[in-house]
């Protein structure tokens, strides 16, 4: 009789693997990956590079906050060619977009929240000087921004030249997607938004806070050194050969009723008594609104701009800027 005998039966132990082999796969992993982010990061630069090259320095990133807004345009101003016209004032004047005006070379230096002296002082300290400067006398009791002055005064402007590559790209990419319309389009928009009726908002609330806020300042002060610091710079200017023109843009009438704006004007009409330094605006007055009694909305603003380039247009020519 034949016995079989079993044989142990030898079970696979688990597969170790090679330390050596993992380590090299991660190191190649790791390489592949970084010359993959070389490759963009140097052609992301070398777009930059390019942007920088074909358009220069001088684009602008989008506004995000109204002081962004106003930065833009004072670097634009010192940086591009002088223009024929300017508006220095505060938030009242910022609402007469650049848009608005039919004439050509037109720049709002208008400061949300700040001074009129302080875009006019800009302007005065420049090599060249526009040929007509509108000066915004609603808001007076502001002091001039120091600083403001100070960094566009020298025309080098306010642009870091960190990431000046990226930013200039970025700034491209913008200008070409956002691009303004063209004149004919934006006058034909224009005269659709004029040719609607007048907003019924109702603004009483806003109004009401205003009138009553405006009726408890008193600007005596420091409109007075303002308006002294106006006379300055605007007869500096005069000599130059600038035409400098002092405007009242409309509020609501209950707003031109308050104290404030009663002791302002009374201010200012005193110490620039002559009428040839005053332009009349005389939009139909029944059609403006405004947001909230200070500030004109769309529609109010685009006839108040149509009535500034009215009366400019009975007023002589100013001397060529030496």
């Amino acid at each position: 009789m034949v016995r079989w005998q079993r044989l142990p039966i030898s079970k696979p132990g688990p597969t170790v693997p090679s330390s050596t082999s993992s380590s090299d796969m991660r190191q190649d992993s790791a390489h592949f990956w970084m010359i993959k982010c070389t490759c963009v990061a140097a052609a992301l630069l070398l777009a930059c590079g390019l942007a920088t090259a074909r358009f220069g320095s001088a684009l602008q990133q989008p506004a995000v906050t109204t002081r962004d807004g106003s930065l833009i345009t004072l670097n634009r101003y010192v940086r591009e060619p002088t223009p024929e016209m300017v508006l220095v004032g505060s938030s009242v004047a910022w609402r007469l977009k650049e848009e608005y005006f039919s004439l050509p070379g037109v720049r709002n230096l208008a400061l949300a929240g700040g001074s009129p002296v302080t875009g006019l002082e800009i302007v005065a300290r420049q090599a060249r000087l526009p040929k007509v400067v509108l000066i915004e006398t609603n808001v007076l009791s502001r002091a001039p921004d120091s600083a403001l002055i100070e960094t566009f005064s020298s025309g080098a402007g306010a642009q870091t030249q960190l990431l000046r590559p990226v930013r200039t790209a970025i700034a491209a990419y913008e200008s070409w997607s956002h691009a303004a319309p063209s004149r004919e389009h934006a006058r034909a928009e224009q005269d659709r938004l004029l040719s609607r009726s007048p907003a019924t908002f109702d603004n009483k609330v806003y109004l009401d806070r205003a009138v009553d806020q405006m009726n408890g300042d008193d600007p005596t002060v420091p409109t007075r050194a303002n308006v002294a610091l106006l006379r300055t710079l605007i007869d500096d200017m005069q000599r130059r050969g600038t035409r400098a023109f002092l405007i009242h843009v409309p509020f609501a009438p209950e707003v031109e009723d308050s104290r404030f704006v009663r002791t302002t004007k009374e201010i200012v009409h005193e110490a620039f008594p002559d009428p040839a330094l005053w332009l009349t605006v005389n939009p139909p007055t029944r059609e403006l609104r405004w947001d909230d009694g200070i500030h004109l909305d769309e529609r109010s603003a685009l006839m108040v701009v149509r009535a500034i380039e009215g009366a400019l247009a009975g007023r002589p020519a100013a001397t060529p800027p030496r």
